[in-house]
């Protein structure tokens, strides 16, 4: 009989995401608690699986002909409601980044060349324009690594009516986001 509690779950990702997860991880850019990344799973049905999982970064292999990854996470599953050979959708918690902002999409905007950059309430009520380092897209807000910090008010309204020095009278938009910002990506995967 397979081993069903804990049960393995293999993780593909591409070898880009994996060099740059484990480069983020030994520069001190992400952090990890208890230095395990952690796991949730999604069944076909689209209902979450109740457990969460760790990434087990020592037990790696490589598809040479597509260049992905393949990872294994463990999951306990008291209840026996994986089975092998099962297909699942992974969130992975990668790792949270002390110093990252989460920024709503609408409040970034990219120049034809890709750079990215915010219009900010300045202390004295004027707009100013931050040119900022959108890394990733999570949900529907930008992971900002760098331009912006905690405290700033980056205009997410009104864009078309506003201009660098234009003196404005914000208001402010509450968010349940925290300032340190979770990267997280998504992969198939298939249960072993």
């Amino acid at each position: 009989f397979p081993q069903l509690d804990p049960i393995y779950v293999d993780v593909t990702q591409s070898s880009n995401d994996f060099l740059r997860l484990k480069q983020e991880l030994a520069n001190g850019t992400l952090k990890q608690e208890n230095g395990k990344a952690k796991v949730e799973l999604v069944t076909n049905d689209g209902i979450k699986f109740s457990q969460t999982g760790t990434l087990e970064f020592s037990d790696v292999t490589v598809d040479q002909t597509t260049g992905s990854i393949t990872i294994r996470a463990i999951f306990p599953n008291p209840d026996k409601t994986l089975l092998p050979g099962m297909f699942v959708r992974a969130r992975l918690e990668e790792g949270t980044n002390p110093s990252a902002i989460l920024v709503p999409q609408q409040g970034v905007t990219r120049t034809p060349r890709g750079d990215a950059s915010a219009l900010v309430v300045g202390a004295d009520n004027k707009v100013e324009t931050r040119n900022i380092t959108a890394t990733q897209a999570i949900g529907d807000k930008w992971l900002v690594t760098e331009g912006l910090k905690d405290g700033d008010r980056v205009i997410i309204t009104g864009l078309q009516k506003v201009r660098p020095g234009a003196q404005v009278k914000a208001q402010e938009v509450k968010s349940d986001d925290k300032q340190q910002a979770s990267a997280a990506g998504q992969s198939e995967q298939t249960k072993s």
